[in-house]
């Protein structure tokens, strides 16, 4: 095992990691009025676990982007200074007589998804597991939906969670990853097919059924699924995610309008059939029409975008909370964007939106750069899921489109989200390691 220094990389960490302790102390000192810095363990906890990553890829000779965990160091540390200003009873874990606040359980969700992400990195040198057993995967997802649609239980009308003992877990956010790696596996393997031969239903062309119906029933059975757990912001995920794909593997625009099509559909038929889809439609369409009913979570989220302006009303200064309750409910998950705007400002929203383009950036050139085609397109699937969900629940706060229950990748309180989330990140180092050494390889910089 060869050493390899990451020096772009760690540049871009020591800012990062400096920030972190420097909100946290800023944050104290607003909310508390006095000049100390407080108690910092969660802060330094974060700056030893991102370092901790760091020296793990160089001490494993890792090659992977040296960009990625910068992008994801950031997001997550804007995300841990927010959720350490909130009152720390709106989440947290009892267990094994431990008593940890919101914070301190996001700490400690991050520990895991870092040592996901490293196994993920270092561990899958060959990629095989994944390709070769592409229907063993598609397999676990369902059989994921259908253990959450059996045995799950409801938050805010959403059949998303199962308890486990002293945890709640969330199976959509690991149905993500494995839906990612099926597609990817059989768009790879039947790319030539889908490009070369086509049907014709108008002046639309769609794929030839025998290649493309397999993968076609096991999305419909997911998006069924889905719907009837009243998930519809996974639903909108998968459906952007499992097109982008299949527009990148075959290049056809046809496919995309097809698809654009049956979403248009689908989604004029969920209003008709199902009342918390007009109810929501309804709501971002004109929350003001019941402010303090239906409407309420969006209508303040609106206002603490006001509130923020440009510069933001500083750390700590917002309206997140007045007089010991919250002003927008789960602030810590569906709206966490709207308090950064408001803290942070127009700037500062916008820095967290370049950080995420940053990350999306980088995943799509690990792509184009993968050795083969289910590399690349493994590396869209992931680049595209997190990049959509971060879209979703963004354009959600500031009623660009209807709000969805997802949250936002690395920032929102979660530790299935954040665990899934750092387990792709690791997916798309892991192909960009393989490509570096196959580069490498080929021009004989390795001996």
């Amino acid at each position: 095992m060869r050493i390899t220094w990451r020096g772009t990389e760690l540049g871009l960490l020591i800012p990062i990691l400096l920030i972190v302790p420097f909100g946290f102390v800023v944050t104290h000192i607003a909310m508390s009025g006095v000049l100390e810095p407080g108690p910092l363990e969660l802060a330094l906890g974060y700056v030893g676990l991102i370092a901790g990553a760091h020296l793990a890829l160089v001490a494993f000779g890792h090659r992977g982007d040296q960009l990625l965990l910068p992008a994801v160091g950031a997001l997550g540390g804007i995300g841990l200074i927010m959720l350490n200003r909130l009152p720390q009873d709106l989440a947290g874990t009892r267990a094994f007589g431990l008593e940890l606040g919101m914070a301190s359980t996001q700490l400690l969700w991050f520990g895991v998804g870092v040592v996901v992400m490293l196994a993920v990195a270092v561990g899958l040198r060959d990629d095989g597991i994944l390709r070769h057993y592409k229907y063993t995967w598609a397999a676990i997802g369902i059989g994921l939906l259908v253990a959450t649609m059996v045995f799950g239980y409801e938050v805010n009308g959403a059949r998303l969670w199962i308890d486990l003992g002293p945890v709640s877990v969330q199976p959509g956010e690991i149905i993500k990853v494995v839906l990612v790696i099926f597609v990817a596996a059989y768009l790879a393997e039947t790319r030539t097919l889908l490009t070369s031969a086509r049907m014709r239903i108008g002046f639309i062309s769609i794929p030839p059924l025998p290649y493309f119906l397999p993968m076609l029933a096991l999305f419909a059975i997911v998006m069924l699924i889905v719907v009837r757990l009243n998930d519809l912001g996974t639903a909108l995920l998968f459906f952007g995610t499992f097109l982008t794909m299949l527009f990148v593997a075959t290049g056809r625009r046809s496919y995309v309008l097809l698809g654009l099509l049956l979403f248009a559909g689908g989604s004029y038929a969920a209003y008709q059939l199902f009342g918390h889809v007009q109810t929501r439609f309804d709501i971002w369409l004109d929350p003001f029409a019941d402010p303090l009913g239906r409407g309420f979570q969006p209508v303040r989220a609106l206002y603490a975008l006001g509130r923020g302006g440009i510069f933001g009303e500083g750390l700590g200064q917002g309206l997140v909370t007045l007089g010991g309750g919250l002003t927008i409910p789960f602030v810590h998950t569906d709206f966490i964007f709207a308090a950064i705007a408001e803290e942070l400002g127009l700037v500062g929203a916008f820095a967290l939106l370049g950080v995420v383009a940053v990350f999306v950036f980088r995943g799509l050139r690990i792509a184009a750069l993968a050795r083969d085609d289910f590399g690349g397109l493994l590396a869209v699937g992931v680049t595209t899921s997190l990049g959509i969900q971060a879209l979703i629940i963004i354009a959600g706060n500031t009623k660009l489109i209807p709000l969805t229950g997802i949250t936002l990748p690395f920032v929102s309180y979660g530790g299935s989200s954040v665990v899934a989330s750092f387990a792709m990140v690791g997916l798309l180092l892991a192909v960009s390691h393989r490509s570096r050494v196959g580069t490498d390889a080929e021009a004989g910089l390795d001996r």
